[in-house]
């Protein structure tokens, strides 16, 4: 049994000009952007007292770092015990694109889905992630 997907972690998409998305997302959509995009921050529902978060981002569309390069947009989903579910993925012929790589925010790998989109899994450290975010949307 997969230990599977908790949320979404964040949206990630090209723009041909990020800034200016962004300032139309903030003008009329009310969003508090930073130099990343915003932040939606929610409370886990097993247990309130703890804080998640998703990221919305732009990005410019000549970036091949984050998105790749045939796709426009890329989701983040936030996962528990990630190694146990790449090792699982594995097992079950998903094709894993890169090691995880580890962060004191949290912990990263990138699969692809059946259609050959680029997926990003995300093992959050909410706690020392909220001291990056500077644009958060409420």
């Amino acid at each position: 049994m997969y230990t599977g997907v908790k949320g979404i972690g964040g949206i990630f998409f090209k723009s041909p000009d990020p800034q200016k998305t962004k300032d139309w997302y903030a003008t009329h959509l009310g969003l508090k952007t930073d130099a990343y995009g915003t932040c939606f921050g929610w409370r886990n529902l097993d247990d309130p007292t703890k804080k998640g978060y998703t990221q919305w981002s732009v990005i410019s569309n000549d970036r091949t770092d984050h998105i790749p390069e045939n796709q426009s947009f890329m989701i983040n989903y936030r996962v528990e015990n990630i190694e146990t579910l790449v090792e699982q993925l594995s097992q079950h012929g998903v094709i894993i694109m890169d090691e995880i790589t580890s962060y004191d925010y949290g912990k990263f790998v990138h699969i692809l889905d059946e259609d050959g989109l680029t997926l990003e899994l995300w093992e959050p450290n909410d706690e020392v992630f909220e001291t990056y975010i500077s644009g958060l949307t409420r």
